[in-house]
């Protein structure tokens, strides 16, 4: 997999491997600043496409092929 940089998560598509009460397809809707200017972004929202459901996830989640793969597969 490809390394994912916070800076590009906005809108970018999310398949879950094993669908989240029926919601397979995500959506990045928003990237969270971190309070203080120097530190790094950590948290992200995403939203089902479905059901439009937002969750709030560590980015870093995004990298666990068992759990999220990239597009909408």
């Amino acid at each position: 997999m490809n390394r994912i940089s916070p800076k590009k998560l906005l809108l970018s598509k999310w398949t879950a491997v094993k669908p989240v009460q029926k919601d397979k397809h995500f959506l990045v809707s928003k990237v969270i600043q971190p309070e203080l200017p120097g530190e790094i972004i950590q948290w992200i929202e995403i939203e089902a496409v479905y059901s439009k459901e937002v969750r709030l996830i560590d980015w870093h989640d995004l990298c666990n092929q068992g759990v999220w793969r990239q597009g909408w597969v």
